[in-house]
């Protein structure tokens, strides 16, 4: 494709064969400087990325940055808030990264962050939290917080479906739920926005299938389903169920639900015990159900044992442990029982709170990686996770931690794990160390304050060659 208002500059085009991404030693990647603060952050962010790679792979490997335009820039350039051009790239080029973009102010002007994923489909928005040492924290044990989250990012409510209150619109759609569906539990119908909130079996099926794959390849204890499925039957409720679907179906062999495991654990500690035996132990009112209800556990107990062959005595430990937690109670959990989640499924909106509510817990969201991914077509938008800040906007001040981090996640996203380690291991020495910006310094006891782009030098600094 030929562009005009941007340059691309020599190297090579990530492609996507067989499901694996084909990264050339001199890539092409998109990037978004951003709004705000984005400038600033960039500047540091990218020389942190340039000076990773070169030691990491002396002269071998190198990034070609190709700029395109999005937000304030863009407009101000006459080109709109997301030019076309802007989409194409990140298209054609597959993977790319960018900074905090401004939402544009107007009625019916959507975030730009969501209009990118939803034209290119990135169906995963993933949040890895970990804690690194020294940073100050909010809670007594930051150190138990090492998660991932997988984000579904193109349904729910974030899929941008409503109406004003008092709208044509909105009086159509009630006058459709009252007279053709029968719906008679809006209490104030005259006066009442609408929103839908769409949750489809292939949107959540393909969100959990990546996110155990992940689970997976990173050598992970758990994955657990977050909903709200106790209220909401037909689409967090059938998002748990579509997510144990996929587990069961197509991991069978490498996956076991909890529900399985007490099953499989009461007969590893007793064979003689019969399924109405272990009902009674994994369901303590088993006794007080119906008879109908009696018999779904039991045929439950016994669809379990049939995996004594590769679960049985044991095994079953060493398998990803699928379970699933209620939304509300596990944003409680996670700053309770941390250690006891690994890595986390869920709809948008919840993702939406718990890996914000995750990031305070390790620094704050100015410190917090995100990615946007589509695992079927290799697409992939890398992206500070905090707002411009546009008070702080040129001042050399902000910490470039977000996409910096986030920047990590590009890396090991390409297949270049020795340039990733390099820039953890800058970041948190530079952090033992005490040298930070005013966001921690503020924070820490006998710390040294530095600018945004002084804190970019010490990482660099302290890399390993």
């Amino acid at each position: 494709m030929s562009y005009t208002y941007t340059t691309v500059p020599p190297g090579g085009k990530i492609t996507l064969e067989s499901g694996t991404l084909q990264v050339p030693d001199q890539p092409v990647i998109p990037f978004i400087e951003g709004d705000g603060t984005g400038p600033d952050i960039w500047k540091a962010a990218v020389r942190v990325f340039d000076s990773a790679v070169a030691k990491a792979y002396q002269g071998r490997r190198k990034i070609s940055w190709m700029e395109v335009y999005a937000g304030e820039k863009a407009f101000n350039m006459g080109l709109g808030w997301l030019p076309e051009e802007t989409v194409s790239a990140f298209s054609e080029f597959l993977v790319g990264i960018k900074g905090p973009l401004t939402t544009p102010i107007g009625g019916g002007i959507r975030s730009l962050n969501v209009a990118l994923r939803q034209l290119l489909d990135l169906y995963v928005c993933l949040r890895p939290v970990r804690y690194v040492k020294g940073v100050p924290s909010p809670v007594k044990r930051p150190q138990d917080v090492d998660m991932a989250i997988f984000r579904e990012n193109t349904e729910d409510i974030y899929a941008g479906i409503e109406w004003s209150a008092g709208s044509d619109e909105a009086r159509k759609v009630i006058d459709f739920l009252k007279r053709e569906m029968g719906i008679d539990k809006l209490r104030f119908s005259e006066d009442c926005g609408i929103g839908i909130k769409p949750i489809s079996r292939q949107g959540s099926s393909r969100l959990v299938r990546a996110a155990i794959r992940y689970a997976l390849k990173q050598g992970r204890r758990s994955l657990t389903l977050v909903h709200k499925g106790n209220i909401m039957k037909y689409t967090e409720g059938a998002f748990k169920s579509w997510g144990y679907e996929v587990a069961t179906r197509e991991f069978r062999d490498d996956c076991v639900t909890a529900r399985e495991s007490w099953v499989l654990d009461n007969y590893d500690q007793d064979p003689t015990l019969d399924h109405a035996d272990i009902a009674r132990r994994i369901d303590p009112g088993y006794d007080l159900m119906t008879t109908e209800q009696q018999e779904e556990i039991r045929d439950e107990v016994a669809r379990a044992l049939t995996l004594l062959p590769t679960h049985g005595k044991g095994q079953w430990r060493d398998k990803l442990l699928i379970k699933d937690a209620i939304a509300d109670i596990a944003l409680q959990q996670v700053l309770t029982r941390a250690g006891e989640f690994d890595v986390i499924a869920t709809m948008n909106l919840n993702g939406d709170y718990l890996s914000d509510a995750l990031a305070a817990q390790v620094g704050g969201i100015g410190i917090a990686p995100g990615a946007n991914i589509n695992y079927d077509t290799g697409h992939a938008i890398f992206e500070a996770t905090h707002g411009t800040a546009p008070k702080y906007a040129n001042l050399d001040k902000v910490n470039p931690g977000s996409v910096i981090l986030s920047g990590v996640l590009m890396l090991e996203h390409l297949g270049w794990q020795e340039a990733a380690d390099r820039i953890v291991a800058g970041l948190e020495k530079t952090i033992d160390q005490k040298q930070v910006t005013y966001d921690f310094e503020r924070l820490m006891e006998g710390a040294t304050l530095l600018k945004c782009s002084e804190f970019a030098d010490t990482i660099i600094a302290n890399m390993a060659d």
